[in-house]
């Protein structure tokens, strides 16, 4: 066997290995996991427990830590993020999409057991000041669900459901700012109530 066939199979082995299980569902164990315990708590040996396979193939495919937590990252926004602008991308009534949203986030609240909260935003809490990369991820994610919110609400104002006392990318950056509220009042303890109460004072604002 020459030098070149042999570094072929090397490499048709190595590629086999990675593809000894589902990157997608994969993906999706990394995420719960870097959600439950944030970044910097997370280590190897929860990666390979919770993961379930051996470090050597997990270090093959992701390298590092890093990378992994920053495909996570990126699944999180395709598979949760996607949903609420395709949602908002196909809406009919512009204040119902927004009313549903906002009683999304109290939902979200009541079935988050552990107050996880969010991970975009527990990810912007932890890393995005000392982590360039990763905080451009999260400030990509958070402008295009600001801009999908501010073209909703311009979609409102065009039919009389929303003011138009202040233009749309001002009430997008209320609503954004709302939501971010919720999640942090649900993790630090407000009841359903309260959080019922903010969301009916934001539509109040929001109202025409």
């Amino acid at each position: 066997m020459d030098v070149q066939t042999a570094n072929h199979k090397l490499q048709t082995t190595k590629m086999a290995r990675k593809k000894e299980f589902d990157e997608d569902q994969l993906l999706d164990k990394a995420v719960a996991l870097f959600w439950d315990k944030g970044y910097h708590a997370t280590s190897a040996q929860d990666l390979v427990d919770g993961l379930g396979i051996n470090r050597s193939s997990l270090y093959n495919t992701y390298t590092d830590k890093r990378t992994l937590f920053t495909k996570s990252l990126r699944q999180y926004q395709a598979k949760n993020t996607n949903a609420v602008l395709s949602m908002l991308k196909n809406i009919v009534d512009a204040r119902e999409a927004i009313s549903q949203i906002l009683h999304g986030v109290i939902k979200e609240s009541e079935e988050d057991t552990l107050a996880k909260g969010c991970f975009m935003v527990n990810t912007a809490v932890e890393l995005s000041s000392h982590d360039k990369e990763i905080g451009a991820l999260v400030t990509e994610n958070n402008q295009s669900v600001e801009d999908a919110f501010a073209r909703t609400i311009e979609k409102g104002q065009a039919h009389g459901q929303f003011t138009k006392a202040k233009d749309a990318r001002a009430l997008a950056h209320f609503v954004f700012s709302t939501i971010s509220g919720l999640r942090v009042s649900a993790r630090a303890g407000a009841d359903k109530q309260t959080l019922e109460d903010i969301v009916q004072v934001a539509l109040l604002v929001l109202n025409a």
